[in-house]
């Protein structure tokens, strides 16, 4: 929403592969045409269907690095091989003018993002899959990686999720319409400069639950 009167917010959507923040972040971007994508700069290569400028900025490792030692990155980071970052200055741009810039990025991005000059801006969203075994389908079901690709991202999913309390709001996504209704009003209430329900308890006992189905599997 953009608003003259008003910083525009840094909505941080995250979470481990295949819990579904990628299809939340299109869900929102539907649901309020002001909200604006920050469209991160990657050196990985191009899938199908990807274009330059829509999902990513492709860029060569040397290109990427440059902008790093420019200090033209927000965030950035190294992830299964690949380096990724948010360019900074249409960030700048539109918090100035009161538009909220969602990013869809992992915990590392996150924190670099809380730690910079634009950390009172933040809203932070961690979104956490039912299970380790829907975790598990929902990246086979995608048919996007191999079967080593999707062992690293199972591997690195505990980790991913072990950060799920440095963020504001966190949201279980057990049906993808009801998680997509509480994160509109957590943005809501976000807006709005309302504290988040105190739902830490419950919480807690879904985290120890994954963890002890990471324990099953080894």
């Amino acid at each position: 929403m953009a608003d003259a009167n008003r910083r525009g917010l840094l909505i941080i959507l995250s979470s481990p592969s295949g819990a579904g923040k990628s299809t939340l972040s299109r869900k929102l971007l539907e649901w309020d045409e002001t909200l604006r994508f920050s469209v991160s700069a990657t050196t990985r290569a191009p899938r199908p269907g990807e274009q330059e400028g829509r999902e990513y900025y492709f860029k060569t490792r040397e290109d990427f690095l440059g902008l790093v030692g420019n200090g033209g990155m927000l965030e950035y980071a190294q992830v299964f091989g690949n380096l990724y970052g948010s360019p900074l200055a249409p960030v700048e741009a539109a918090v100035a003018e009161g538009r909220d810039i969602l990013f869809d990025i992992d915990w590392q991005g996150g924190q670099q993002i809380r730690a910079s000059a634009l950390a009172d801006d933040v809203v932070s969203i961690f979104i956490l899959p039912p299970s380790i075994t829907e975790l598990h389908r929902r990246l086979v079901a995608r048919d996007q990686d191999s079967a080593e690709v999707v062992a690293g991202r199972m591997a690195q999913s505990r980790t991913e999720i072990s950060h799920w309390d440095e963020y504001d709001y966190v949201l279980i996504n057990d049906d993808l319409d009801r998680c997509f209704e509480v994160l509109k009003s957590s943005l809501v209430s976000a807006r709005q400069r309302l504290s988040p329900p105190d739902l830490a308890s419950g919480l807690r006992a879904h985290v120890q639950k994954l963890n002890d189905e990471f324990k099953e599997l080894t």
